[in-house]
């Protein structure tokens, strides 16, 4: 189902755009299609893209990029409006931070930075996805969310999104890593990291998902409590949610 003939969107500006649409949520009922698409930053939309992108009705774009990605690409989608979800980049920083004080760079390394990323996004900003939520049970015009990748703020919002609605873990990580198969990264400047580092850093791998989610767990006191207290989705607010959002059929 992850490779459904309708999930990916191909556009020339943005590798990682497709629809979460198809998946089998709470008591067998699918995610809609043409209301929930995820992907990589928006910026360098062509015009083709964007007759492309206007043909699904878009209305929102929810945008986690920090300060200066986001003004460093910035765009403007005809019809839609765009919300800041700010997260600030933390990975590049330890990076520089370590390498500055002469660690070298080696893949377990840069593994250990991205697992302790998604536990900083599920433990420190729980409330931009609380945010996301809130815009979700306002209104299901179709939307798209995402930051500069598409990968991993992007890959954590999708993973609460389907297992909020439902959806299985083993699909939503299925849907997770996707993005291998998807996402090009941009011509990369000269670098003193090493190529298996930087090949860390612009993939996802199981185990950092799994991370997250163990964090939701070990520190937040599972999922449904999470749910609950850090986004603001109780059992009657998670119901609403997929009446908006399942099909039923």
């Amino acid at each position: 189902m992850h490779r459904h003939p309708d999930r990916i969107r191909l556009l020339q500006g943005a590798t990682n755009f497709r629809d979460l649409g198809g998946y089998i949520g709470h008591e067998g009922r699918p995610v809609r299609w043409g209301r929930l698409f995820r992907s990589d930053h928006l910026a360098d939309l062509t015009g083709d893209d964007h007759a492309r992108v206007q043909s699904l009705g878009l209305r929102r774009a929810f945008d986690f990029r920090g300060v200066r990605e986001s003004a460093a690409k910035a765009y403007d989608l005809p019809g839609v409006r765009r919300h800041a979800l700010t997260i600030e980049p933390v990975v590049a920083q330890r990076m520089d931070a370590m390498t500055a004080a002469g660690t070298s760079m080696t893949a377990d390394l840069m593994a250990g930075l991205m697992r302790d990323l998604y536990r900083n996004l599920v433990n420190e900003h729980a409330h931009r996805f609380a945010e996301l939520f809130e815009h979700l049970l306002e209104d299901d015009a179709p939307m798209v969310f995402h930051c500069t990748a598409g990968k991993d703020r992007t890959g954590i919002a999708a993973a609460l999104i389907l297992l909020a609605l439902g959806v299985p873990r083993q699909t939503v990580e299925a849907d997770y890593l996707l993005t291998n198969e998807l996402y090009q990264h941009p011509p990369l400047p000269p670098s003193s990291t090493p190529p298996e580092a930087l090949a860390v850093l612009w993939r996802v791998q199981e185990d950092f998902l799994t991370e997250g989610l163990a964090a939701i767990e070990q520190d937040q006191g599972g999922l449904e409590r999470y749910f609950e207290h850090r986004l603001g989705l109780d059992a009657k607010r998670r119901q609403a949610l997929r009446e908006r959002y399942l099909s039923d059929n």
